[in-house]
């Protein structure tokens, strides 16, 4: 009980010094708790629309996952409804049109599909519709030039009734004018929708008004929907797909739940990031304040205190604080993934705060993350507080330092770093990608474990040179603040440390996605000869309508289609493998020059030919001459002469095997015939501006195709990359806004713990603008000096990366200079800034009581 009251009263007295630390402790506890109360919503949300729509038993057509894209949506009789509404324990059989491979467009020819990649999908108004929409404005359409929009897009693309809009699916386009908006009775994920009527649907997306694209059924009372389907199935036989209302709904949720899963453990990795950097900010707050606290420490120690009490003490400090900081997080957890709720709002993917979902395991995850991530970090203070001699303590006003722990600290940190860096060089020179990603996981986590270890004798190394540079020219007060960086190692490579990680991770994936830019731009201008690039950023394939005014376009030598075709191949080696042919036209060899170890390209486009890579000769046992047999999935099955080999060493279509359409045309029947997924073109020669301008022009009816050229597509890859790196930074600045304040808490208490010796330098003359400036620059040496590590740790796990994805065609190693030196200047602006607050209170100081402080 004394130790409790003891802890208590020192963590009230304190409680100013630890404020900083619960902010960590908030932060990193909100982020996770945020991100599981956002994901476990947006699962609620998605559950609760796919058990809406799903009726009890669906029958749909039977799908194959090695099915040909034809683009075209799949279809069985619409007079399977009549069927099956006379089936003994079918209350009602209701048949749905729809088709999620559609475009919507205005009359300008703008896009009004999402944004987002979600789909946007045309469908039928129907009672099944009207079950889970609400006709909020207008009528139903009446005819073939008449759709409905659902609300969402309506409000986002500022459409009204009156407007005219086109559908642009697989079987055409169809203009028509907006007479009805429908606004969703549950949640929309996202998706843009559009319905016309029955026949309309049938004849425009289905190809046929005898088609439909399921059966909804609907069970009798008594009737449960395992025996619906098991009646279904015996009534239907083969050729059909039968769920229940709970096998859809977990099937549409698949569909989705890798994504969301991704999301989620992406999110919990940065949050986890900011834990570990939390660490050391915690670890620093009590060693800090167990060497401020050492008389105190001494004089319970002398009245009878034993160290497992001392121990305890601090402890038990460190509990209260994970505590307080973890209640707060699970606050702000939730506000988090309210505010993130509102920011997918904002990109068109809807989701209701009524549906927020707060599981109990959310909030007992996050206490006891918060509290045993501040207890562990705080045991090595609180052991060493217990070791601490009560005569020892009051005679000195600090610890001593242990010279042995410092050398066999360095040793160790050594070793893990020498470790780390073995690791790092041996998956840059790994052969295979698999070994070489292990070697690679295993310099990261040793290198970085070393650097953290190693960290105080660097300081005495990096922090006098980066002094001689930057500190060095403020004179006796740039040499005082170097000597207080130097002052306690321990204390300032645990403070850097913490902003190493984050500036770490930042420099490794710079390196790795300038890496990947530089690459495909070199490969780019070494393979691609065609001008002209036509393709869905969001994966449609190209309808006839787009491809005809492709090629009809005046100014073209050549233009190539490029389709995916679905096979099984049986190869020498008596093995049996799906997979897909990347089926061209023989105009593809000039568009994409392709190396090859055996043949050539050319004569993969013979008849009955095709090439295959280089690794799967090599484990198939394959050479040049050899007999592959492919079926073909909803066709015919061939023999095909393997007529080249063609080399791994490339990023563009690496892995890709190659055949003459007009060979897949032979064994697939033409309703079977994959659509194309991209579309080549060669401009006649001095014509490559009209011929851009031209093509551009012949897909303006189109939006969702777009045209590039070289420079468009080497843009383009920059921003993608680009995009990506600025999310992972903008999720890393939690680790760095953490680490910051880790540099505030440790100038905040160095000041107090300087009480006196403050005083006594204000005594003898320093103002209070230098004595700010000291603090500030002791700051920015700090920051400079994690920064430096991290950066250098950072390009060495980027170019280790680089040289093992090498393996993969990512061949060139570029070192994004301009970012890094703007962080190593960033990280001296942080370090002022940092520094701001305890310079400011250091220098309000009273003289005389800051010189009487003991």
């Amino acid at each position: 009980m004394t130790v409790l009251k003891t802890s208590l009263r020192n963590f009230v007295a304190h409680k100013g010094r630890m404020v900083l630390s619960a902010v960590a402790v908030l932060l990193s506890v909100a982020f996770v708790c945020g991100t599981l109360v956002f994901t476990d919503t947006m699962n609620t949300t998605f559950d609760k629309l796919f058990a809406s729509t799903a009726s009890d038993v669906t029958v749909s057509a039977k799908t194959d996952e090695n099915a040909q894209q034809t683009g075209k949506a799949p279809t069985i009789p619409e007079a399977t409804a009549a069927r099956l509404e006379k089936l003994d324990g079918v209350e009602k059989a209701q048949a749905d049109v729809f088709d999620e491979r559609v475009t919507l467009v205005d009359d300008q020819g703008n896009n009004l599909s999402p944004d987002t990649g979600a789909p946007t999908i045309a469908s039928d108004w129907g009672a099944e519709e009207d079950s889970v929409m609400e006709l909020v404005s207008g009528h139903a359409p009446r005819g073939p030039t008449e759709v409905i929009v659902d609300a969402d897009t309506a409000d986002r693309k500022k459409l009204e009734i009156g407007d005219a809009v086109k559908v642009i699916s697989f079987r055409g386009t169809t203009e028509a004018e907006i007479t009805g908006i429908a606004k969703f009775t549950a949640t929309n994920p996202g998706a843009a929708l559009v319905f016309f009527d029955r026949p309309t649907a049938q004849e425009k997306l289905l190809g046929s008004t005898d088609l439909v694209s399921q059966v909804l059924l609907t069970a009798a009372d008594g009737v449960t929907d395992e025996q619906l389907k098991k009646d279904v199935i015996a009534e239907l036989g083969g050729g059909f797909e039968v769920r229940t209302k709970d096998e859809a709904a977990d099937s549409a949720a698949d569909e989705v739940g890798g994504f969301l899963d991704f999301m989620k453990y992406a999110l919990l990795g940065f949050a986890g990031i900011s834990v570990l950097v939390g660490i050391f900010l915690i670890v620093n707050t009590f060693s800090m304040l167990v060497a401020q606290r050492t008389r105190e420490i001494g004089l319970m120690r002398a009245i009878g205190a034993s160290r497992k009490q001392v121990n305890r003490s601090v402890l038990t400090e460190a509990l209260l604080l994970g505590l307080v900081g973890s209640l707060l997080g699970i606050g702000a957890g939730i506000g988090i993934a309210i505010a993130l709720m509102e920011l997918m709002g904002l990109v068109g993917m809807n989701l209701d705060t009524s549906d927020l979902t707060v599981k109990a395991t959310t909030p007992l995850i996050g206490l006891v993350l918060g509290v045993v991530v501040t207890v562990v970090a705080a045991y090595l203070p609180a052991r060493r507080a217990g070791k601490v001699s009560p005569m020892a303590a009051l005679r000195d006003a600090g610890t001593p330092a242990d010279g042995r722990a410092g050398r066999v600290r360095a040793v160790a940190g050594l070793v893990l770093t020498a470790i780390g860096a073995a690791g790092l060089v041996l998956a840059a020179r790994a052969d295979e990608a698999g070994e070489g990603a292990q070697f690679l996981s295993l310099g990261i986590v040793f290198s970085l474990i070393g650097f953290v270890v190693i960290g105080p004798l660097l300081a005495g190394v990096v922090v006098r040179a980066i002094s001689v540079v930057v500190l060095r020219l403020f004179g006796p007060v740039g040499r005082m603040a170097e000597r207080n960086a130097l002052r306690n190692p321990r204390r300032t490579g645990a403070t850097a440390a913490a902003l190493m990680i984050g500036l770490a991770l930042v420099a490794g994936l710079s390196v790795v996605g300038s890496s990947m830019v530089a690459s495909a731009e070199e490969q780019l201008d070494k393979s691609v000869g065609a001008d002209f690039i036509v393709g869905s950023d969001t994966g449609q394939l190209i309808t006839p309508e787009a491809e005809q005014a492709v090629k009809d376009t005046p100014g073209l030598a050549h233009v190539t289609d490029y389709k995916f075709a679905r096979v099984e191949l049986s190869t020498p080696d008596g093995k049996k493998t799906e997979t897909g042919l990347s089926a061209a036209d023989p105009t593809y060899a000039e568009d994409l020059r392709v190396e090859t170890v055996a043949g050539e390209l050319s004569a993969a486009y013979g008849e009955d030919a095709l090439s295959v890579p280089e690794d799967f000769a090599k484990d198939h046992g394959i050479e040049l001459g050899d007999t592959v047999t492919a079926d073909f999935t909803g066709g015919k099955s061939a023999e095909l002469e393997v007529a080249a080999i063609t080399t791994q060493d490339t990023s563009v279509d690496q892995g890709a095997m190659y055949v003459n359409i007009a060979t897949v045309e032979r064994y697939l029947p033409e309703g079977k015939m994959p659509a194309n997924t991209m579309m080549f073109g060669k401009a006649e020669e001095g014509k490559a501006d009209q011929a851009y301008a031209a093509l551009k022009d012949s897909l303006k009816d189109y939006p969702q195709y777009k045209v590039r050229d070289q420079a468009d597509y080497k843009e383009t890859l920059r921003d993608q990359i680009g995009q990506l790196l600025n999310m992972v930074y903008g999720l890393l600045a939690l680790a760095i806004i953490v680490a910051v304040l880790g540099v505030v808490n440790t100038l905040a208490l160095s000041v107090v713990e300087r009480t006196r010796e403050i005083g006594l330098l204000r005594a003898i003359g320093l103002s209070r603008r230098q004595l700010r400036r000291m603090i500030r620059l002791e700051s920015v040496v700090i920051a400079l000096f994690g920064a430096g590590l991290g950066l250098g740790l950072g390009m060495a796990w980027g170019a280790s990366t680089q040289q093992l994805l090498a393996l993969e065609g990512l061949g060139v190693l570029d070192i994004p200079w301009p970012t890094i030196i703007t962080v190593f200047f960033g990280s001296a602006l942080v370090g002022l800034i940092a520094a701001l607050v305890p310079a400011f209170r250091a220098g309000r100081m009273n003289v005389l009581n800051a010189i009487a402080t003991e």
